[in-house]
């Protein structure tokens, strides 16, 4: 039956493509080098050429093909390091929209979840969703308390859905990457992988409402974002809970300005919850697209951000995100050397890299940028740029980059349709000089000693014995090197006085072969001081004695 599935699936596939005009993308690739005769019996395409660019048709493609591979196009959109920027910009435009599933199998998966009927949870809940994308639809209700809330639910059978398309992207990957120089490049099989944990991880609601918590937690009484709060007792693996928000969709931008919102403000408040959630949290939402930002314009000279949808989360380690830090205000102060050496530092790229290469490939990127007007660079261009440099120094795909820079691009255009003239580089510059003064001063110092004093109180009653224990271990320590180094210069006398024996045994040996040579040359009949007999015994003597010497010394 799933072989049966894959035929089927793969046999509508090779219809969409032929449809978009994408046979010809297909017999390009060198693998497909043997049958490109068969583009002339391809009927077809005799009545109708391909319309629209490459890029437009793959769009349309994906859009065909489903949910799955639309979400697919949406993650292969961000790798923009490895996409030609035609194909990238297009996939970026796939929409996440989709049929609805009927209400009534969303009011079945509630009640199987909960175990007890829809009316026993929500006082209200209404059948027709208030939303519908590829992996979730959201509906309206309202719990018994008469909290209003938002529903997200599942869709039926997703998990095999996206199993079975999954499988075959890896399928269609492996192909490309053995036949493909230009696969080997891209590294397909890689991009289906990350598409994948992005993918799972989305279908487990009880991640996500973990992810909101933390989000909210992060911005407490914040000024800026507003996270809706999650309902814990009613969250399960394939249904989450929410209080419902009510805002402004960002991308109305006409009804912004006419409810008199500060658009620079808001413009630069969006900059400002970015970097806060990169380099104060190292937990950032990372699919903040324009559907899942609402504005809070009750006080239009004040505005608030409201986020939702917290499937995709961006984290960072620790050195990530100081070096990401400097980077950045090296980048700000054209120190090319600087953002060169930290890469090496960073890991990011191989150790063996020329820091003065690398360096001047930097400054071949940023200096035409720099030389335009600030407002007019963009911040996440700029780290696509480098990115696709770094790859010429076999610099490795960082996952956490790879959504970062996804991110920055997000909230760099947002910023920009709001307030054309927001100088991204204005704005980030101080938020980030302040947090490395944090970072790296007296006040991060102290904050360190605060967070690791209990640790040391707890074990500073240990400290003298622990201090006497290395004391002792550091005493046998010196004790057995003295014994292995003596141990050794008794091994090297012995290795020179073997060398010496097996020299002496050696020339001992050549003397005998040479006086026996000589006897034989003269018949060994001369008298004994005779020239060459005379030679032959003193030469032979000479072994005898070198011979003994060295069995002597053994």
């Amino acid at each position: 039956m799933m072989g049966l599935r894959r035929v089927l699936r793969i046999s509508h596939i090779n219809l969409v493509l032929i449809k978009n005009g994408l046979d010809e993308l297909i017999l390009s690739i060198p693998m497909a080098r043997p049958i490109r005769f068969l583009k002339v019996f391809m009927f077809w395409r005799w009545f109708k050429a391909p319309r629209g660019t490459r890029g437009e048709r793959i769009r349309k493609s994906l859009e065909e093909l489903g949910p799955i591979f639309v979400k697919f196009g949406q993650i292969l959109s961000t790798r923009r390091d490895l996409l030609p920027n035609d194909i990238a910009v297009e996939l970026a435009r796939l929409q996440d929209q989709v049929a609805p599933f009927p209400g009534a199998e969303a009011k079945r998966i509630v009640e199987q979840a909960f175990g007890q009927p829809v009316e026993q949870v929500f006082s209200e809940f209404d059948e027709q969703p208030l939303a519908s994308a590829s992996i979730a639809q959201v509906h309206a209700a309202r719990l018994l308390d008469g909290t209003e809330v938002v529903v997200k639910i599942l869709r039926p059978a997703i998990e095999r859905v996206i199993q079975d398309d999954v499988e075959l992207m890896y399928t269609l990957a492996e192909l490309v990457e053995r036949y493909s120089a230009v696969g080997r490049r891209l590294h397909p099989r890689e991009v289906v992988a990350e598409f994948e944990k992005n993918i799972f991880d989305e279908l487990d609601l009880m991640r996500e409402a973990a992810n909101a918590s933390q989000l909210k937690r992060n911005f407490k009484d914040s000024a800026v974002l507003y996270v809706p709060e999650v309902h814990w007792p009613y969250v399960r693996r394939n249904v989450l809970v929410m209080e419902r928000i009510r805002g402004v969709p960002i991308s109305a931008i006409s009804e912004l300005r006419s409810r008199g919102v500060d658009m620079k403000k808001l413009a630069e408040r969006g900059v400002e919850i970015f970097f806060t959630q990169v380099f104060r949290d190292s937990f950032f939402h990372a699919d903040m697209h324009p559907g899942n930002i609402f504005v809070d314009a009750s006080d239009p000279a004040e505005p608030k951000y409201i986020a939702i949808d917290f499937g995709i989360i961006g984290t960072l380690a620790p050195t990530d995100h100081r070096y990401l830090a400097e980077n950045f205000l090296a980048f700000f102060r054209r120190d090319y050397r600087r953002v060169a050496e930290l890469h090496v530092e960073s890991g990011w790229v191989p150790p063996t890299t020329r820091v003065d290469e690398f360096e001047a490939a930097m400054r071949t990127v940023c200096e035409p940028i720099f030389e335009r007007p600030l407002k007019d660079i963009s911040f996440g261009s700029l780290l696509l740029r480098l990115f696709q440099t770094g790859r010429r120094f076999d610099m490795e795909v960082q996952p956490q980059l790879v959504l970062l820079q996804k991110t920055l691009l997000n909230i760099e255009g947002l910023g920009r349709d709001l307030y054309p003239d927001l100088d991204l580089w204005k704005t980030a510059k101080p938020y980030m000089e302040r947090w490395m003064r944090q970072e790296l001063g007296v006040s991060s110092v102290l904050r360190r000693l605060r967070r690791e004093l209990p640790v040391w109180g707890e074990r500073l009653p240990e400290m003298p014995a622990r201090l006497t224990q290395a004391m002792d271990d550091l005493a046998a320590t010196r004790v057995h090197l003295a014994r292995q180094a003596e141990e050794l210069n008794a091994l090297r006398r012995e290795l020179r006085y073997g060398s010496r024996r097996n020299f002496g045994a050696v020339v001992g040996a050549a003397l005998l072969l040479a006086a026996f040579l000589l006897l034989g040359l003269s018949g060994g009949q001369a008298p004994l001081l005779g020239e060459q007999p005379l030679l032959s015994w003193t030469l032979a003597g000479a072994g005898v004695l070198l011979l003994l010497w060295s069995g002597l010394r053994r």
